[in-house]
């Protein structure tokens, strides 16, 4: 083992805490929305779709080229001239001009927005989903904001304060969802008031403002001279342009997918959105904790390793960082694929809830729990074209993946409706997600020679091994155990949990799993 792996997770930690932290507040954050509008309503569907779309737009417009593309050239900026704060000025300015004029539009066309994502919608829903929409996209802008201030403070090593950041947009969304339950909110579309309306929609926009303003105090406090400039020259627009174009693409591919699975679900009955976006969100817990920390930590090493032409820094850092993922998120996906349904309805079984909609939304994420180690393994290998400074790859495996997921889905909707549909639609994501992973890593080895394949599927291998192993273990004493309810749910999930855990220790020192006792190793050095 190579003291880089303790020093790379050691360089995590601080991000790992606060990505937990602003993980965990998200998670009271979507408690909070599911206790105050409930779970399996319409009335939680037409918000969560209002609310998603100023992300998908963002996302289109500029989303995918700032979260791949200017981190690289930030620091090649600043390796160039020394000072990147001019290209950053610039680029800010760029950003707020830009999207300043996509929000007005967006407000104008709302109607057509939700007739478009949501065709499954009856006349209330969509009128309330307009006015939620049109409140929301301002969201694009503050969006925007945020992500090129996170860009800046990455450039310079500053990663803990982006993750900090989305805890203040939690917060302020959990006090709009518990006042919305002080005014009577019931959950109900038809008994929703003018004024609790009004509360929902400020009270979330609120909270992504509030969020850019924090980056925007640490990005000075970081000796970034926060300044919007008329001139915009020098700052290579058509060299973004082309970088991002490739990016482009690949954005407009996912949310290809995005769109075909609201249109889908709108359509699978009352609240089907909803228990899919949980789903997902609890899904991607796990990643953001483990495997965007990782992300966050190496792509400004492997860009500088690129720039640099340290091609064997790249590849070490890209095999240390795929086993290291494998490692830590393969027993947590054999508990999400064996503790879905308990996980669910301990957390989401209260308020105006429905138990039903608990249990199918810990369903699908029994079925998304298969995808957790390929989909962080296709996006770590992403970033490696990424730092090469290629966007043409990328976007092509974005397009297959996002093609792969279309076809499956489509044949999946032929057979199954309503809840088993979106159960489907998950399984689907799966089959896609480890398919573009398989083919990501192949084009990868034939761009730069070696990736350190046979170590990588050796450990791999292994890590599969010993979570299988615990999570068929974990799944027998599942059934063993008390039938599913809150009290239920607790006990299977502390008693099933340790036993997976144990299991999976076990099997890894039995195959010589080298990752963990790394991990053992930091997590003793960080308990003194």
């Amino acid at each position: 083992m190579t003291t880089e792996q303790p020093r790379l997770m050691r360089a995590g930690q601080a991000m790992a805490i606060a990505t937990m932290v602003s993980r965990a507040t998200g998670f009271v954050r979507t408690l909070a929305l599911v206790m105050a509008l409930g779970l399996g309503t319409r009335l939680l569907d037409v918000y969560t779709i209002a609310n998603v779309t100023p992300n998908v737009i963002y996302e289109l417009v500029l989303g995918g080229a700032l979260a791949s593309v200017v981190v690289p050239l930030l620091v090649r900026a600043a390796a160039d001239d020394g000072d990147g704060d001019l290209f950053a000025q610039r680029l800010l300015s760029l950003v707020v001009y830009g999207l300043a004029a996509v929000v007005m539009a967006t407000i104008v066309a709302a109607p057509y927005i939700v007739d478009f994502y949501a065709p499954g919608f009856n006349a209330a829903q969509r009128h309330v989903a307009i006015v939620f929409t049109r409140y929301f996209m301002p969201q694009i802008l503050f969006y925007g904001v945020s992500a090129t201030l996170a860009a800046v403070l990455n450039a310079r090593n500053r990663f803990a304060s982006p993750m900090w950041a989305p805890v203040a947009n939690n917060l302020i969304v959990i006090a709009t969802a518990l006042a919305f339950l002080l005014l009577g909110g019931d959950g109900r579309l038809d008994s929703l008031t003018q004024e609790q309306t009004l509360l929902l929609s400020i009270g979330t926009s609120a909270g992504v403002a509030a969020q850019m303003v924090i980056l925007a105090v640490a990005s000075r406090g970081a000796g970034f001279p926060l300044r919007l400039r008329a001139d915009l020259r020098g700052i290579g627009v058509r060299r973004i342009a082309a970088m991002a174009g490739w990016t482009l693409l690949s954005v407009v591919a996912a949310q290809a997918s995005f769109t075909l699975v609201t249109r889908l679900t709108s359509k699978a009955g009352p609240g089907a959105v909803s228990v899919y976006t949980n789903a997902y969100t609890l899904f991607q817990l796990p990643y953001a904790v483990i495997a965007v920390t990782v992300i966050t930590g190496i792509l400004p090493r492997m860009s500088r390793a690129a720039a640099e032409n340290r091609l064997t820094d790249v590849i070490s850092d890209l095999s240390r960082s795929l086993r290291l993922t494998a490692a830590m998120l393969a027993p947590v996906a054999a508990g999400l694929i064996v503790l879905g349904p308990r996980l669910t309805t301990l957390l989401f079984d209260h308020g105006n809830a429905s138990p039903a909609a608990a249990r199918l939304t810990g369903s699908v994420l029994a079925a998304y729990g298969l995808a957790l180690v390929p989909f962080a393994g296709y996006q770590i290998a992403l970033r490696v074209f990424y730092a090469l400074g290629d966007t043409r790859t990328p976007a092509l495996a974005s397009v297959g993946v996002s093609m792969g997921f279309a076809a499956t889905s489509t044949v999946a909707a032929r057979f199954f409706h309503g809840p088993d549909l979106v159960i489907a639609l998950a399984a689907c994501n799966t089959l896609t997600y480890a398919a573009g992973f398989a083919l990501t890593v192949h084009v990868l080895r034939r761009k730069i020679g070696r990736i350190d394949g046979h170590r990588i599927l050796n450990t791999l291998t292994r890590i599969l091994a010993a979570a299988s192993v615990a999570g068929v273990a974990a799944a027998v004493t599942v059934h063993a155990l008390a039938p599913a309810g809150t009290a239920g749910s607790l006990l299977a999930i502390v008693t099933v949990s340790a036993m997976l855990a144990g299991l999976f220790t076990l099997g890894a020192r039995v195959l010589r799993i080298s990752e963990l006792n790394a991990l053992t190793a930091a997590l003793r050095r960080t308990s003194h």
